[in-house]
């Protein structure tokens, strides 16, 4: 049975939640440590991709040298029209690999936000059965215009580009469904110096406390998402 290879940029960011369908439908799957120098050479025996999100950007590749790797192993997943879900950091590598630009958006999202769904939405599998309006978790300040030929799923207020899909497998999401309270909690206790610089529009304690009340409510929207998602890896 091929695997799915779940890319990895730092430690703290790993797959939360997602890893629950996987194991639910019996697909064998591993972690890729990026940060250490674990890129594959190409993906042959490679059944998809999980591509996480990070602190750094897409084009810090000198900084990140397998950045480049990641590049170049994600175009090959899409010339394979191999499954695959890009988290964050994943969705701008996604956006990139595709030939879309990945740039500074005017500020950062950083807590819960509510999500538009566009009428393409409506009919995508992954998509179909929720309302209009959803509240997910943010954490980013880059921002992707939608690849040529890919279908735009979802924007917010601040960021019009939230969510692609290019052909029939391959999902990009800006935002986190991914995360528990507990995920939440660590982040916020690593990233002080980031949540430092925008503290005059970012308040962490509020985010600390709504994320008590909102993550249940993240995860219910996850699994109803993930119906329909993870059908890309047994198809």
């Amino acid at each position: 049975m091929t695997e799915i290879l779940i890319f990895m940029h730092v430690p703290f960011e790993g797959p939360g939640t997602l890893t629950e369908p996987l194991k639910a439908l019996g697909i064998k799957y591993r972690e890729v440590n990026l940060y250490e120098g674990g890129a594959p050479k190409n993906l042959e025996g490679c059944g998809g991709l999980i591509i996480m999100g990070g602190p750094m950007n897409v084009y810090e590749e000198t900084e990140y040298p397998f950045l480049k790797d990641e590049d170049r192993l994600i175009k090959e997943a899409l010339a394979k029209k191999l499954p695959m879900i890009g988290v964050c950091l994943g969705a701008q590598l996604m956006a990139k690999a595709a030939g879309a630009k990945v740039t500074k958006g005017q500020k950062k999202e950083i807590g819960w936000y509510p999500l538009h769904l566009t009428e393409e939405a409506k009919i995508d599998p992954s998509f179909k059965i929720l309302p209009k309006e959803i509240e997910v978790f943010q954490w980013h300040g880059d921002t992707f215009e939608i690849p040529k030929g890919a279908v735009r799923l979802a924007s917010s207020e601040l960021f019009p580009n939230q969510a692609f899909r290019v052909g029939e497998n391959a999902y990009a999401f800006q935002f986190h469904i991914e995360v528990t309270e507990a995920i939440i909690k660590e982040w916020i206790e690593i990233n002080g110096t980031e949540l430092e610089g925008v503290r005059d529009y970012i308040d962490s304690k509020k985010v600390l406390a709504e994320s008590k009340q909102k993550a249940s409510e993240l995860k219910k929207l996850a699994d109803n998402i993930y119906k329909g998602l993870f059908d890309i890896f047994t198809r």
